[in-house]
Parts: structure tokens; C-alpha cells; sequence
């Protein structure tokens, strides 16, 4: 089913994006919360005017992009969000986000799509890339504020969920390590019980050849059958 979103939707589509999604999903999960709505053909055709219509404010020449980006590189836009005592964020901050501030404070209108950013969900300062144009680009800066805290706030909450990234990078570094530890040792086990049972068969293997040879050596020497019948004539 062909669906236009009215939101970001992650790993669906960004906002005014029209994708095709299962029946179910779209009837039980993205119409009712409307994060989406059917792609009727009269809507479609308003979606494209409206794609035209940002084109045209976006940038056209080489010339253009630069002063656009020399604009967004001078760019801090702070978004105020929900956050919780760790610094998760109650929802994201997406490139749709990024770019509808651009519009609203700045005049600065760029692609949604060209915005290289993954949703944000932790509060935080963030130097995210923008390609204004073709071999164009800038950065624009974003701080991620708790809501009613304070850039001091947010840099408390930055540190610790950094420090709480790192130990548990740390930590699986040190399992992934214990891991292959034991792995190799567990090889080193089954390589070392293989020689030995490959010596333990080659011991065997001589020992019964060499039985049948000893035996030989042993025997007494037979007397011919012809020379034990004849008697000598008297």
C-alpha cells in the first residue's frame, strides 16, 4: 500500500516521503496515529507542487550554495526536547527537524534528504554535515537541551552517557577477548588429544609389526618331509 508520511518514521521515511508499506501496517499502525495518510492522486499532485515550489528556494548555482553554506557553518540551532535523568531523549531529533529550523529562524532552505543525520536521541552537541549543492557542503551546529535545563545540564548528561558508552564498549571489548581466549585454548585442548592419539596409533601400528617378525625369528627350522621318510639302504 502506497502511503504519504505525515512524519519521520524511522526506518520507514522521512516526512512527506511516499513509500509503500504492508496493508496491515499502514491500517493498524501508521494511518490511526497519524503518521501517515493514503496517497490519493489529488494529494500526490499537491505533494508535487509543493517538492517544486521548495526546489526553487533551494540552491541553483555553485554560487548560491557557497553563500548558503557559509550561512549554515554560522548556524546554531537548539532544539529543547524531553529528556531523562540520563539524557535519553523521549522521542528523536531528525533531519526533518534540522531543516524546519533552517526554514523557520535562518530562511535557509535545504533538502531534508541531504542532511547526513540518524535520528538523535540523547541530548548533546552535534556538528551534523549538510550538502547544499553539488561538491557543496557545510555544517551546521545543533545543541539538544533538556527541557527547562541549561547548556551546563546538558553537558553533565553528555559526559556521563559518554562515560556509560565507553564502559560498556570496554566491556564487551573484554568479553569479546575472553571469548577468543577460550576458543583458543579449546583448540590448542583438541589439537594436542589428536597427537596424542595419532602417536598412540602409530606405537600400536609398529608394535604389531614388529610381533609377526619376532615369531619368525623364534620358530625352529623345519626338516624337509621327503629327507625324514627315507631311511638309509643297509
Amino acid at each position: 500500500m502506497q502511503v504519504i508520511l505525515l512524519k519521520d518514521v524511522d526506518k520507514v521515511g522521512l516526512r512527506g516521503d511516499v513509500v509503500d508499506v504492508a496493508r496491515g501496517f499502514a491500517r493498524n499502525y501508521l494511518l490511526p496515529r497519524r503518521l501517515a495518510e493514503a496517497a490519493s492522486p489529488g494529494r500526490l499532485e499537491e505533494l508535487r507542487r509543493h517538492d517544486e515550489l521548495r526546489a526553487r528556494q533551494e540552491a541553483r548555482t555553485h554560487d548560491e550554495a557557497r553563500d548558503i553554506a557559509a550561512r549554515v557553518e554560522g548556524t546554531v540551532i537548539r532544539f529543547d526536547v524531553k529528556a531523562g535523568p540520563t539524557g535519553s531523549l523521549f522521542g528523536s531529533v531528525t533531519a526533518t527537524d534540522v531543516a524546519d529550523r533552517l526554514w523557520a529562524d535562518h530562511k535557509i532552505r535545504v533538502d531534508r534528504r541531504k542532511i547526513e543525520l540518524d535520528p538523535l536521541k540523547r541530548v548533546g552537541r552535534f556538528e551534523v554535515p549538510v550538502e547544499v549543492f553539488t561538491d557543496v557542503s557545510a555544517n551546521v551546529r545543533l545543541e539538544v537541551v533538556p527541557e527547562g535545563g541549561d547548556i551546563e545540564q546538558m553537558e553533565a548528561l553528555q559526559a556521563a552517557a559518554e562515560a556509560e558508552e565507553a564502559a560498556a564498549a570496554a566491556e564487551a571489548e573484554a568479553a569479546s577477548e575472553a571469548a577468543a581466549a577460550a576458543e583458543a585454548e579449546a583448540i590448542e585442548i583438541v589439537e594436542a588429544a589428536e597427537v596424542a592419539e595419532a602417536e598412540e596409533a602409530e606405537t600400536e601400528e609398529e608394535a604389531s609389526s614388529d610381533e609377526p617378525q619376532e615369531q619368525q625369528e623364534e620358530a625352529p627350522e623345519a626338516v624337509p618331509a621327503a629327507a625324514a621318510e627315507t631311511e638309509p639302504e643297509q
